[in-house]
């Protein structure tokens, strides 16, 4: 008798209707989301001690912590704030513990060494009343999140059907908040006042988080276009891009857009000049469709707003007027961070102290935007040396193996993102490690050529 093969189409139908109804359940019943999250840990863990993380399945349980983790918070579902994060040092951390890290690593090693300074500088310049752990782990939970990240993935060997895997493991959980957000809020006319961010089309929570999460949904299930070649899939994905843009559109935070665009743009150029001629020929009306459904979207949009989304995107108020800074704040902040690098640039301010530095500076105190500048100020030259790691690194790796189609995406995302959005959410640090993977051909076990 003749064994049936899984129809994997069905599968993955099966897949985004459970996470559709985690929505639903989760919107009747907010307090079911932890208990969500606290199986998803349940099932990766044992799926992962059980295959001892043979084909890298704490990859996969990373990318749904990371892609759970706005949808947690928001929910209430998150044990902690930074919890996504701190469990995605675990599962790589355990993932080390049963197949190690390539030595040639060792720039990452010294990445995370560079991080100490700024603890002590932290412990002894921190006023009194403020808390140095929380401090410390609020602002270093991301950076150190990501050299583990990179620790584990450098030169990790895997399929690209895997590491779409992974990706799609991520996806999952944004569908699922995407409908929670649809819920939450249908009618989006009923809760706009203006150009700003809109915190109730953003389930309640963080306009520029969500949008950068959806952001990072929409890169995925763009990829998915080109690399999925099925036309039931492909309707699937395109009609989730929709909804997923539409989402982030709303959330009039413009960040994780903007990004998801660049990130989208810079994945299509590279596989489109990778591609042979009549590849690229068939390319066409694919990439035709995906403009017109995009392009309908944004009309869409455009329409339920009442026109407030253009003038949004146009820097522009309600009323047309056009905003005196673009940058919403930003780089105000930015300069605050800067200043405080060139007044302690040898050993920084300390992990934490920047918020009570611009508040003498400014009369106020405010998060920081941007990881770039926080780093420097924070950290001083030891955080100079830790950004040209993480810059340099990935495209010195790039220039001998160009095995990685996503590479760029993966770099770019982290990049604009930390630029827009620090390291508020795990997304960047574990999308950084996914850049240093490098992909193989399953059965010869040679790398894909680029």
């Amino acid at each position: 008798m003749r064994k049936a093969r899984p129809i994997k189409k069905i599968t993955y139908v099966q897949l985004i209707l459970l996470h559709l109804l985690i929505a639903v359940v989760v919107y009747n019943f907010r307090f079911t989301a932890m208990f969500i999250l606290f199986g998803a840990i349940v099932y990766f863990l044992v799926r992962i001690i059980y295959n001892r993380n043979r084909k890298d399945e704490v990859l996969l349980a990373a990318a749904y912590i990371t892609g759970f983790e706005v949808f947690s918070r928001m929910t209430g579902g998150a044990f902690t704030y930074e919890f996504a994060k701190y469990a995605v040092i675990m599962f790589l951390t355990i993932g080390m513990f049963y197949r190690g890290f390539k030595r040639k690593s060792w720039i990452y090693v010294i990445y995370l060494l560079l991080l100490i300074p700024g603890i002590l500088f932290s412990a002894m310049n921190l006023d009194y009343d403020s808390s140095v752990a929380n401090a410390v782990g609020f602002n270093l939970s991301g950076p150190v999140c990501l050299g583990i990240s990179a620790l584990y993935c450098y030169d990790r060997r895997m399929s690209i059907t895997r590491l779409n895997e992974i990706l799609l493991s991520l996806l999952l959980p944004v569908i699922s908040m995407a409908l929670y957000l649809y819920l939450y809020t249908p009618s989006i006319k009923d809760v706009l006042t203006g150009t700003q961010s809109n915190f109730e089309a953003s389930g309640g929570f963080g306009p520029n988080q969500v949008a950068t999460i959806l952001g990072l949904g929409m890169v995925v299930l763009f990829t998915r276009l080109f690399i999925k070649k099925q036309l039931f899939l492909n309707v699937i994905d395109l009609s989730l891009l929709a909804f997923l843009s539409y989402r982030a559109i709303v959330t009039f935070s413009r960040g994780g857009v903007i990004t998801a665009g660049i990130c989208a743009l810079a994945f299509f150029t590279v596989y489109f000049l990778k591609s042979s001629v009549l590849q690229k020929a068939v390319l066409l009306p694919r990439v035709a469709v995906i403009s017109v459904v995009i392009v309908v979207t944004w009309i869409f949009t455009s329409f339920n707003t009442s026109g407030l989304i253009d003038k949004r995107y146009a820097n522009q108020d309600a009323a047309g007027r056009e905003k005196a800074d673009l940058s919403t704040g930003r780089l105000e902040l930015l300069n605050s961070e800067l200043e405080a690098f060139y007044e302690f640039p040898l050993t920084g301010i300390g992990v934490g102290k920047v918020k009570e530095f611009r508040e003498d500076q400014l009369g106020r105190v405010s998060a920081s935007h941007n990881e770039l500048s926080r780093m420097l100020s924070e950290h001083g030259l030891s955080g100079l040396v830790a950004l040209i790691i993480l810059v340099i690194t990935p495209l010195v790796i790039r220039l001998r193996n160009k095995s990685n189609v996503y590479f760029y995406v993966f770099f770019l995302f982290w990049f604009l993102t930390i630029n827009h959005s620090s390291m508020r959410i795990a997304a960047p640090a574990f999308i950084y490690g996914l850049a240093l993977i490098t992909v193989i051909n399953g059965k010869k076990k040679t790398v894909i050529p680029g």
